[in-house]
């Protein structure tokens, strides 16, 4: 597996969530994640932990039916299981780190 080790906003992929994959290694990704306002989705589960960290915005994080507002400077985890789910309430701008990096082997898939 060709794993990128430096990787540019310009020549980030993009995942189907619209996630900008960054560095990747064998165990840790980082992604970058920027979303517009909206409502909650349906709760979702996840096969890896997401730690994350608000750069700007404003945005409600769900674990397990409790809700948390989250801020500019603002760090969050969601262990690996955890029904989960989001609401955005000024635009945001994110960096999360997974692992094992989500964006092998469909974990990006909700289980």
């Amino acid at each position: 597996m060709d794993i990128p080790q430096v990787t540019s906003k310009l020549d980030a992929e993009t995942g189907e969530m619209g996630q900008a994959y960054l560095a990747t290694g064998k165990q840790v990704a980082l992604r970058r994640w920027e979303e517009g306002p909206g409502d909650f989705g349906d709760p979702r589960r996840r096969d890896y932990e997401t730690v994350g960290y608000l750069l700007s915005g404003l945005m409600d994080v769900d674990l397990n039916g409790e809700s948390v507002t989250l801020a500019r400077g603002d760090s969050w985890l969601v262990p690996a299981g955890t029904l989960h789910r989001y609401r955005i309430v000024e635009p945001i701008i994110a960096i999360e780190a997974t692992s094992p990096p989500a964006r092998f082997n469909d974990r990006d898939d909700s289980v």
